[in-house]
């Protein structure tokens, strides 16, 4: 038989690169498919945040849920976020990027003089609301929101305060807006600021506060376990699981909500931003989510669009005219 000097590659190499072509075809993720490539999603603070917290508990419905493909989770610490919005807005044009993000970061743009603002990124989602809680250590001689109000009005120095935000921030909004309802000076309030929960936390437990303002997701374990208590929660109805009032039901006129969304670049494509906003509409409609709101003590709070970037603009008016008030800007 003729043959040439060129060898032919054999059956089973044929068959092997006709396998791995349909393998690689077959193995393109949901979030391929909508047209994104490996996503992205920062996180404003440090690990064990609020922030986090939320941001880990979506990605991981995406992914387990195959709405998406392997998503990246990193953290970008400092300035109460605001490192992180300038990172985000720096990396203009990509599409592969997500932040998490919320009131905190609103604020801490004001109060550390950052040009960059949250109106000005590309407004994909507003995920949750969440109430904030007044909490003190398990050994704290404050039994009840009476006891830390009585105390915090007869010396407002002597009762320190933490929160897990940057001035501007809701776990700083909230005592100052507290401290107005009660007749406690809101410039005379003794409040340290920690970069995330997690550093509140640690405060709290070491007794370096005699209370601390933040979200209750970020401390269910802890309030569960006895570790940390709850005096009152800021919200208008009792968050499901605390035996804590609220601050109505403990005389004090005031409701106060934080809340978190999604931002991504300025300047994205219209392709980008739509495939970005599919995918957080696909993880709103999972019951893995609507679990995950009933576990942290979230409040649905899903919206895109014109809406989304309304309230954005909205919450920058409203920081901006708090903090002016309390001569922080």
């Amino acid at each position: 038989m003729f043959t040439s000097g060129r060898r032919r590659p054999s059956i089973g190499l044929v068959v092997a690169v006709i396998a791995a072509l349909l393998l690689s075809a077959c193995g393109v993720t949901r979030g391929e498919d909508t047209g994104l490539h490996r996503l992205r999603m920062m996180v404003p603070n440090s690990p064990g945040g609020g922030y986090d917290l939320t941001a880990r508990t979506a990605v991981k419905i995406m992914e387990d849920d195959k709405i998406t493909g392997r998503v990246e989770v990193f953290n970008v610490i400092g300035a109460g976020g605001t490192v992180a919005m300038a990172r985000l807005m720096n990396e203009k044009g990509n599409g592969d990027l997500m932040m998490m993000m919320g009131l905190g970061v609103v604020g801490a743009t004001f109060t550390n003089g950052s040009k960059a603002r949250a109106s000005d990124a590309t407004a994909l989602a507003k995920m949750v609301e969440e109430q904030e809680g007044i909490l003190v250590p398990a050994d704290s001689p404050f039994k009840t929101v009476g006891d830390f109000v009585a105390a915090w009005k007869a010396d407002p120095a002597k009762v320190t305060l933490g929160g897990g935000s940057s001035p501007g921030g809701p776990d700083h909004l909230f005592p100052m807006e507290t401290a107005k309802a009660v007749g406690v000076d809101p410039t005379k309030v003794n409040f340290v600021s920690y970069d995330g929960g997690g550093d509140l936390l640690t405060a709290l437990l070491g007794n370096k506060i005699a209370a601390g303002t933040s979200g209750l997701g970020e401390y269910v374990d802890q309030i569960e376990s006895g570790q940390v208590r709850v005096l009152a929660v800021s919200g208008d109805k009792r968050v499901e699981g605390v035996d804590a009032p609220t601050l109505k039901e403990a005389g004090i006129d005031l409701t106060f909500t934080n809340w978190r969304g999604v931002l991504a670049p300025p300047g994205i494509s219209d392709e980008d931003r739509a495939a970005m906003v599919k995918v957080l509409e696909e993880l709103h409609g999972t019951d893995a989510w609507k679990e995950a709101l009933v576990k942290n003590g979230w409040s649905d709070a899903f919206m895109t669009g014109q809406p989304f970037e309304e309230f954005l603009n909205e919450q920058d008016r409203r920081v901006e005219t708090t903090l002016t008030d309390l001569g922080l800007v």
